[in-house]
Order: C-alpha cells, then sequence, then structure tokens
C-alpha cells in the first residue's frame, strides 16, 4: 500500500474535505480557529504537505458540521467529488418577456 501524500486516492479524499469546507462557506482561518489549530494546518492537509490521521479527519468533519461517516463512505464508494459552487456577489438578472 502506497503511503505517498501524491496518492490519487488521498488527493481525492483531501478533495472531500476541501469540497466540503466550500460548500460550508468556512475560510482556513475560520476552521483552524474551531479546531484549535493554526491556519498554516489547514493549508498544509489541503495543499498535499501533511497528511491527515483519522482522528484528524473526523475532527475536520465534525467542525464542518458534517457526518465523517457519511464523508468516509463517499470516499470508499469512489464518488467524484463535486466542485464547490461560487457564490455571485451580484445577483441574477431577471428574464424580461
Amino acid at each position: 500500500m502506497e503511503k505517498s501524500l501524491n496518492s490519487p486516492e488521498y488527493a481525492r479524499l483531501i478533495g472531500l474535505l476541501v469540497a466540503v469546507r466550500h460548500a460550508a462557506g468556512v475560510r482556513q482561518q475560520a476552521l483552524a480557529k474551531q479546531l484549535g489549530r493554526p491556519q498554516s494546518f489547514i493549508a498544509k492537509y489541503e495543499g498535499g504537505e501533511r497528511r491527515l490521521d483519522v482522528v484528524e479527519f473526523v475532527a475536520i468533519a465534525r467542525a464542518l458540521g458534517a457526518d465523517p461517516i457519511k464523508l468516509l463512505r463517499d470516499f470508499l464508494s469512489e464518488k467524484p467529488v463535486k466542485a464547490a459552487k461560487k457564490r455571485s456577489g451580484s445577483k441574477a438578472k431577471k428574464n424580461r418577456t
């Protein structure tokens, strides 16, 4: 079993956590504060410089209001990570007929 930070599986796991954070509208700084960690902790695992253990994964999922078991099931089922929708600062234009 490969223990690389660069494995496709690990990248998919981190992508899942990043997508959940974006969907929750939480910035790295806010998540770090909630976890009692520096912002660099979030940046390093999201950037592939640091590997997460299971306890950290669970803490991060819970801090984001996500069910860690569901996230793990999604990961194990190899569901593709859905990109979080970016919020637009302007209101959508109304259709005129």
